[in-house]
């Protein structure tokens, strides 16, 4: 009898142990879907402020459709989800958003932003 109640205790203790590290795989997963979410979402809003730069005329301080002279807004450059910088030429923008380094993940969002599209990709 205390043998079968010893092997039942080690078998609970894999199972367990096997259920501790699947949760935690599944967490780690959903959190960088977040990150990627969180980073789409901040350059997809970017974008649409790089469009109404665009669509709005000189004299209302727009761009009079032209992109040349577009930044990303004081404080939107750096969010919670990562950091993003532009690559602007009169006819796009590309908005790259990268998650911070500590996150350890290896890939970047690049929005493509014209005067009637925006287009993400991660990367």
């Amino acid at each position: 009898m205390g043998q079968q109640q010893l092997l039942l205790i080690v078998l609970g203790v894999i199972v367990v142990g096997i259920a501790v590290v699947v949760g935690i795989n599944l967490f780690n997963a959903n959190a960088e879907e977040a990150n990627k979410d969180g980073i789409v979402s901040d350059a997809t809003n970017l974008g649409a402020m790089a469009q109404q730069y665009y669509k709005k005329p000189n004299s209302m301080g727009g761009g009079g459709n032209t992109f040349t002279n577009w930044s990303i807004p004081t404080g939107l450059d750096s969010t919670a989800n990562g950091t993003y910088s532009p690559n602007v030429t009169p006819t796009q923008v590309v908005i790259t958003g990268t998650p911070f380094t500590s996150n350890g993940y290896g890939w970047t969002v690049q929005t493509t932003v014209t005067g009637s599209s925006i287009n993400t990709v991660i990367n």
